[in-house]
């Protein structure tokens, strides 16, 4: 048994989500205030998950080792 196990990063794991295809889910920011300036695309696409790019994946799955 390994004497130190990683921790997972909290804040982390509170804005992303490890989907079952392994890709990585997250909410965008920006539209739960100052709205009446954006248009309705802007707000609509702000309501859909986001999903990290792929070059970036192997670094956010590094924060959120028990999940994975």
């Amino acid at each position: 048994m390994a004497k130190v196990k990683m921790k997972t990063n909290r804040t982390a794991a509170k804005r992303l989500k490890i989907t079952a295809n392994g890709k990585v889910k997250y909410t965008k920011g920006g539209v739960s205030h100052y709205n009446t300036k954006k248009s309705s695309k802007r707000k609509r696409q702000g309501r859909r998950p986001q999903y990290a790019p792929k070059c970036i994946e192997h670094k956010l799955k590094a924060l959120l080792p028990n999940d994975v």
